[in-house]
């Protein structure tokens, strides 16, 4: 049942957050101990925001990652700690929850995993149900503001002036880009670590390829340039400058740091993957001797998209006529140049989506590992964005809050 602005006073447990990690939270606690009485308490009017936009309305609940260590190496904060998480709970548990909830997943071939009605609101469905059966209360557009710690119990407050009392609280708030969102979890004497965005695009300063908006090169490579970021994967051209899984999962390795430069910093480009300078020069100069005789502009290398290839050519002052055997070393060394470093001056960024991810929150060396309970606070649990982890896009983000979310939920003891 939910209610907006139904009075509630004590319960066993109160799930801050009616996201991913606090359903799930929620879910398994009531499903741990019969007659746990569990509130979930969200700020907004909508449950389950984030699920209902994730993967373009299909909801990308984990990633086909099956070994706890693999898993880990896709977050760029809380990389080490969810290595010890995974051996808890891990993406072939998520699968056979779901199953054994009567939701089926299917693999994608870059290893996402989806519902197979491929409808973001059979996961909502499922949660909705699953929380009626347990008779978990939900209350929405309620928003915590303070809580106060009590010998054996918590006081909490809200914006709409109720007060709940609770044996137990999970925090599971998601990400925040306003401090404001941590203020209440601050007073608790929690550290929170710097918020910044997360998987965003690049926006190119000077727009020289945005008349070449959709084109997209499956295998390149992109870095930084002057530090060690860099991706291999699938880049795609906006009219905005440069987006595609290889630029995402970059955004979020490098976030720290572009945060810091203020997203001003040059995107080197290598359309070809991750292929040294010396091994291309080599293919070039054959083929020049091999294929003398074929125009350069009109048969593209390295099954490069047509379009593309042209704009490269120009780059390198290649004229339309010109063929293979009558290139200068000058044009070909250009040619190299703008197959594996093309420069993109980069200022400024673009939410990817509307799957808003932060790195930053409460800084996970003041949670306990083992059970998510915080180390200030006794009977006080974390789970989710909330915390300063986060993963690349493709799953990872819902596979760490359902993790953290079920340990949490098994060390919830009540008796």
């Amino acid at each position: 049942m939910i209610n907006e602005k139904k009075t509630l006073h004590q319960f066993d447990l109160i799930v801050v957050g009616g996201g991913a990690a606090g359903f799930f939270g929620a879910i398994i606690a009531a499903a741990k101990k019969a007659g746990l009485k569990v509130l979930i308490l969200e700020k907004t009017p909508k449950l389950l925001s984030k699920v209902k936009v994730s993967g373009g309305g299909r909801c990308n609940v984990t990633h086909h990652c099956l070994e706890p260590l693999q898993l880990s190496r896709h977050y760029p904060r809380g990389q080490k700690e969810l290595k010890q998480l995974f051996r808890s709970f891990q993406a072939t548990d998520t699968i056979q929850w779901f199953a054994d909830n009567n939701v089926e997943l299917k693999v994608e071939a870059d290893g996402r995993m989806f519902p197979v009605t491929d409808n973001s609101q059979t996961i909502i469905d499922c949660f909705l149900r699953k929380a009626q059966q347990l008779k978990i209360e939900i209350q929405i557009n309620t928003g915590v503001e303070k809580i106060e710690v009590q010998p054996n119990s918590f006081i909490v407050r809200c914006d709409t002036e109720e007060i709940f009392h609770a044996r137990k609280i999970l925090v599971a708030t998601g990400g925040h880009n306003q401090i404001r969102g941590y203020e209440w979890i601050a007073a608790l004497g929690h550290t929170i670590k710097p918020l910044i965005p997360s998987l965003f695009t690049f926006n190119d300063s000077q727009k020289e390829f945005n008349d070449l908006m959709g084109v997209a090169v499956p295998n390149a490579f992109v870095k930084i340039a002057g530090t060690k970021f860099s991706q291999t994967g699938p880049i795609l051209i906006t009219h905005w400058g440069l987006s595609g899984p290889a630029v995402i999962k970059l955004s979020a390795w490098a976030a720290e740091y572009l945060y810091q430069v203020n997203y001003s910093f040059t995107a080197l480009v290598s359309w070809i993957g991750d292929v040294g300078e010396e091994e291309l020069r080599s293919k070039l100069i054959g083929y020049k001797q091999e294929s003398g005789k074929q125009k350069v502009i009109g048969n593209p290398l390295f099954a490069l998209p047509q379009r593309l290839w042209h704009r490269l050519c120009a780059l390198a002052e290649i004229e339309e006529s010109k063929i293979w055997a009558e290139l200068p070393l000058k044009n070909i060394n250009k040619l190299i140049e703008f197959l594996i470093r093309c420069p993109f001056y980069i200022k400024g960024k673009t939410t990817f989506k509307e799957e808003f991810v932060t790195c930053g929150g409460v800084d996970l060396a003041e949670v306990n590992l083992e059970s998510m309970e915080s180390k200030k606070v006794k009977n006080l649990f974390f789970a989710g964005e909330v915390l300063n982890l986060d993963g690349e896009t493709g799953g990872f983000n819902f596979q760490s809050a359902w993790t953290t979310a079920w340990v949490a939920a098994q060390h919830i003891d009540l008796p």
